[in-house]
């Protein structure tokens, strides 16, 4: 299949407690471990936030796509996401997404078949199906 786009990013320092950016300077973001895992919190970002954030523009990307295709007009639509970080019995680690879509516009039927026809496209929702749980939650 053709490559579209292809990004690279460079975690150094502590990882968790370091600093990632993209090889081409445009990300560059220091990070903190959350103070609900017991880390220093505060301003800094973290793997699940910039997790959350790639998935939900990319989504509304999708479902913006795909409704001007359908000739469907969402209005003022937004996208959550709500990235959970999970410790399994094992010892490994997983995550959990809710997304939580909004289609002011949009009568209930229509609302559920466009983020239904997005989870099927959307990169991020192609990458984690069948690896992590995704839920949505759509509100018209």
């Amino acid at each position: 299949m053709p490559a579209l786009y292809t990004t690279e990013a460079l975690s150094t320092g502590d990882g968790r407690n370091g600093e990632v950016r993209s090889l081409d300077g445009v990300l560059d973001e220091l990070l903190a471990v959350p103070k609900e895992m017991g880390g220093p919190g505060g301003d800094r970002t973290n793997p699940e936030q910039l997790f959350a954030a790639g998935y939900a523009a990319c989504f509304h990307n999708g479902l913006r796509l795909i409704a001007a295709q359908q000739g469907v007009h969402p209005g003022a639509s937004t996208v959550r996401s709500k990235v959970t970080l999970l410790a399994l019995d094992t010892g490994a680690f997983t995550l959990a997404v809710t997304l939580t879509v909004h289609l002011p516009d949009l009568d209930r039927s229509t609302a559920d078949q466009l983020v239904k026809a997005t989870h099927e496209v959307c990169p991020y929702s192609n990458a984690t199906r069948g690896n992590i749980e995704v839920a949505f939650k759509t509100t018209v």
